[in-house]
């Protein structure tokens, strides 16, 4: 019997930057031992996350809400847990659903205006990156 993969979702909103360099990292790191959803607040992050090798990808609020229940992991940035974030995009339903599911969540503490996470690193997205990366590598085991 051929073993599960790990269904990971990366969410993103705006133009999907940040999701799709995380998800092209993370084939680099995993190639296709696992399978990776690329959640977007809008068609345009979608696009670039699907670029960038996810294998499928969805837009807008109920496409978030109804796959962060399946999902073995959830990969973005703190903003991905708060009401009206990236820019308006971010809903409270979605923020709650994220929030909510079983899911371990493993964030990346990007710096927002409005909030400042006390202890979270100054890094570079690329060393913040490769943290998030190491980290995956601990929490699934191929």
């Amino acid at each position: 019997m051929e073993k599960k993969k790990s269904l990971i979702t990366v969410i993103d909103g705006q133009g999907g930057g940040i999701g799709a360099v995380i998800i092209k990292r993370l084939r680099e790191a995993f190639g296709e031992e696992v399978e990776i959803i690329g959640l977007g607040t809008n068609a345009m992050a979608t696009g670039a996350m699907l670029k960038a090798g996810a294998n499928r990808g969805a837009s807008g609020e109920n496409a978030i809400v109804q796959t962060v229940e399946k999902a073995d992991l959830i990969i973005g940035t703190t903003g991905i847990i708060l009401a009206h974030s990236m820019m308006g995009e971010l809903t409270p339903t979605m923020a709650e659903a994220i929030a909510s599911s079983p899911a371990m969540k493993c964030l990346l503490p990007l710096r927002m205006p409005e909030v400042e996470i006390i202890g979270a690193p100054k890094e570079p997205l690329p060393h913040l990156i490769d943290q998030l990366v190491k980290r995956i590598r601990e929490i699934i085991i191929l």
